[in-house]
């Protein structure tokens, strides 16, 4: 036989084999995409924003993926045109000439990564910025604190009934001077600490449940009672490290009611899937009646918030101040 009929001998199976490759991929494209609703696509695995400044993250997300996809379309381009046009043929059997050194080329692809980095650069730093910004008066203030293996929650309020100064309570000495400024005066607050055992009595999620207000601007300030921990609320698009010695703080506000998912997204030590939670976003009003049923229930005043501030999260403080 021919060296050419074997050729095509050989390549034989393949051809015939191509069919149901095609059709196998189409078939395991299509079985994984049954359940996906289309309208979600434009957020790229996002969950629906429930925050005012959730849109400025999924904006830098979606931003980020065009890039991406972009670029894997200019390198993917590439790298075909080379295997099209520059493939070895029967009647070129030859090595082709060698070049050691294209300047251009070796600019290109110094400079191009730098610029692809340098833009992503700035509009992150950019959206960190005003994510982290802080409102001289919130309208609500709670001290958030982790610890192993739940979370507490100190709502930093006016509640009738309740007496004490969140500014002075010894619980909350480890809270920065810049954030108790900010503090309601003789705010007594209540408090609700929870346990992995606990329950959201409406969803039968795990975890504590953390109440909000509908269109009221929330101030988290995040404390640890141990190790490192992260506050993750899983709609917000945003989490910030709780951290032991280095109280952090971020503001929301929430704009859809509704029980939400929290965790932690911090490796904290064996039992760290079990650090759930809920976020609960209800109307102003009803916010207000929460905090007067947690009063009811004896869980006035405050828990501890956390370890006392290391040095050099002090001597930040004292270059903010």
């Amino acid at each position: 036989m021919s060296p050419n009929g074997s050729d095509r001998s050989s390549r034989r199976p393949m051809r015939r084999k191509l069919p149901q490759v095609l059709t196998a991929g189409l078939i395991l494209a299509t079985a994984t995409g049954c359940s996906y609703n289309w309208e979600d696509f434009p957020r790229l695995g996002m969950p629906t924003p429930v925050t005012e400044e959730a849109p400025r993250i999924l904006s830098l997300w979606q931003g980020s993926w065009a890039a991406a996809l972009v670029t894997g379309v200019l390198v993917w381009g590439l790298i075909l045109w080379s295997v099209i046009f520059h493939r070895r043929t029967r009647t070129k059997v030859e090595v082709p000439p060698q070049t050691r050194y294209n300047m251009p080329i070796e600019a290109l692809y110094t400079v191009t990564p730098l610029i692809i980095v340098s833009v992503l650069f700035y509009f992150t730093a950019r959206d960190e910025s005003k994510l982290l910004e802080l409102s001289e008066k919130p309208t609500h203030t709670i001290n958030v604190v982790g610890y192993q293996w739940s979370w507490g929650f100190n709502y930093i309020e006016n509640v009738p009934g309740v007496k004490g100064d969140a500014k002075t309570d010894k619980n909350l000495e480890t809270v920065p001077e810049r954030y108790k400024v900010q503090f309601p005066d003789n705010a007594g607050g209540v408090y609700d600490a929870g346990i992995p055992g606990d329950r959201n009595p409406q969803t039968g999620n795990p975890g504590p449940t953390l109440w909000l207000p509908k269109g009221e601007k929330v101030r988290f300030v995040l404390t640890s009672r141990d190790v490192i921990h992260s506050f993750w609320v899983v709609p917000f698009l945003m989490k910030q490290d709780v951290i032991p010695g280095h109280p952090n703080a971020f503001e929301v506000t929430p704009t859809q009611e509704g029980t939400f998912l929290g965790k932690c997204a911090e490796l904290c030590g064996v039992d760290h899937s079990r650090m759930l939670f809920n976020v609960k976003v209800v109307s102003p009003e009803r916010y207000q009646q929460h905090l007067k049923e947690l009063a009811e229930k004896g869980q006035t005043g405050y828990i501890p918030s956390g370890i006392e501030q290391t040095e050099p999260a002090r001597n930040a403080e004292k270059k903010v101040l």
